[in-house]
């Protein structure tokens, strides 16, 4: 769950929480508030309607003043758009309490053909102060509706910083961050940018080192191939034939798990089926005899990714196969969306990832117990293809699966 949708359901919770409260607490007051007046209007109800039985004028007027009652002259309109929340009715009159069309709270008072209608003048301040309190809760929720703009639109630049950093890790190495002002988030745009800056100047030097390394290297090493082409037959002649092409090999994969390191190399992705990919790897690996080589198709599924990339990972599987079998032919099975490249031998004794390191062994990486960097290559192009690399040791075979 994003830092947006957490912010914005807490949002939610705390405006539906602020809305209960505020309507719990406009129908306590309202309540509480009708309580109070009906019990004063009950109380002033007898000594008033005591006064009007008695047609005593003066004692009413006393104690209208007295009670803090405003007399209504405009009875019938008023009745016409008032409900009766209260009424009690004798032989002589009746006594009611009723709510008026603005909400105010009226005692009535009817003795044979004599009628009251007065109002409790402090029931305003009663009114005034709920609607102060409303007032402050609808202020709260105004502030917090602000206050969550308010973070959205500082979190909304994290969003352009995530996608920009996912693009730089990438290999997109041109992308920078826009300015985001003077505040944190600049300073950050800031520094990343420099940073960025640094890592990019760095990585295009390197590219630089490499294919000079590469053509200084191999030009050498092509005259030295030719040179000992032209020389006689020697027991010297093989042994120099092979260590040249040991540093061929040893250069070339240098210059591969460097690229794979530094994201110089963006996928070719393809569609094509694995009969294509396996085909592709036996022609670079270069094999004279096909009895070398024993094939099982079970299965053929189709992959998406870069064929020449996949092909040189699965020559180099195949390689090691040939390389350090005890037994031959190498076995080659395609099934569940599989390619194992399996070699009888004793059980490796370490797991996958101690083999697929770098020169593993030390001195011995390219001797008979040593896996140099032909590994190193597959599982770099294997997990920049989001595949997956395993190793299995059953019964006298040695198996290493790629799973598509």
């Amino acid at each position: 769950m994003s830092i947006f949708t957490k912010l914005f359901l807490l949002f939610l919770v705390s405006l539906s929480l602020m809305l209960f409260v505020s309507r719990e607490t406009n129908q306590l007051t309202q309540a509480k508030i009708e309580m109070l007046l009906k019990e004063k209007y009950l109380q002033a109800s007898t000594e008033l309607f005591r006064d009007l039985s008695n047609n005593d004028s003066t004692a009413l007027t006393k104690r209208l003043q007295a009670f803090d009652f405003e007399v209504i002259t405009e009875t019938q309109h008023v009745l016409e758009h008032s409900k009766s929340i209260y009424e009690k009715s004798s032989s002589f009159g009746e006594v009611k309490i009723l709510m008026d069309a603005k909400g105010r709270y009226l005692l009535l008072m009817r003795y044979l053909d004599e009628s009251l209608l007065v109002q409790d003048r402090a029931q305003d301040e009663s009114f005034l102060q709920q609607g102060m309190v409303t007032y402050l809760i609808f202020a709260d929720i105004f502030v917090l509706v602000v206050i969550f703009l308010l973070i959205v639109k500082l979190l909304f630049p994290l969003k352009q910083i995530a996608s920009t950093l996912k693009e730089f890790g990438e290999g997109a190495l041109h992308v920078r961050m826009k300015y985001f002002g003077s505040n944190e988030l600049g300073k950050l745009s800031d520094t990343f940018n420099a940073m960025a800056s640094n890592i990019e100047a760095l990585i295009l030097s390197r590219q630089r080192l490499l294919r000079d390394i590469g053509h200084e290297l191999r030009t050498p090493l092509a005259k030295s191939k030719l040179a000992l082409e032209m020389l006689g037959e020697s027991k010297y002649q093989q042994s120099l034939k092979k260590a040249i092409s040991q540093i061929d090999e040893l250069t070339k994969e240098l210059l591969d798990i460097e690229r794979l390191n530094a994201n110089m190399e963006q996928l070719s992705l393809t569609r094509f089926n694995a009969e294509t990919l396996v085909s592709e790897s036996l022609s670079r690996a270069l094999i004279d005899d096909e009895s070398l080589v024993e094939l099982h198709m079970d299965e053929l599924f189709e992959i998406k990714g870069d064929l020449n990339y996949l092909s040189i990972a699965l020559k180099n599987l195949i390689d090691n196969a040939l390389k350090y079998t005890t037994q031959k032919p190498i076995l080659i099975e395609v099934k569940e969306r599989t390619i194992s490249v399996k070699s009888r031998g004793e059980a490796l004794e370490y797991a996958l990832d101690y083999y697929c390191e770098p020169f593993a062994q030390g001195d011995d990486a390219r001797g008979v117990e040593g896996f140099g960097l032909g590994l190193s290559i597959v599982k770099k192009i294997v997990q920049k293809h989001g595949f997956k690399l395993s190793l299995t040791c059953k019964k006298g075979w040695n198996s290493f699966s790629v799973s598509y």
